[in-house]
């Protein structure tokens, strides 16, 4: 699938069908066997390779959720100090 940046916006742009595939989709996918006539890879190899793929997935997907959870709590934190700084601006206009 391929993916376009919107000008402007450095979000990709994708299908509202497409869903992201997850690491455990990655491990359990099994290929037909080619026939003999053509050449072919080694099953062994390709699901070793997968799992590896896999296993690098899950790790940036913790990592994305993570970095998501600390976002989160960066931005609560703006606000309490956005809202501190807007209540002490209020009060020292109220004092003159």
């Amino acid at each position: 699938m391929t993916q376009r940046t919107d000008q402007g916006s450095a979000t990709p742009h994708r299908s509202t069908a497409y869903t992201s595939l997850l690491p455990w989709q990655v491990r359990e996918r099994r290929f037909q066997p080619v026939g003999l006539a053509r050449r072919n890879l080694d099953p062994d190899d390709v699901y070793t390779f997968l799992d590896r793929v896999a296993g690098d997935m899950a790790a940036i997907y913790a990592a994305l959720a993570a970095s998501r959870r600390e976002n989160a709590v960066i931005k609560d934190a703006l606000r309490r100090w956005q809202s501190d700084q807007a209540r002490a601006r209020e009060a020292r206009e109220h004092e003159r």
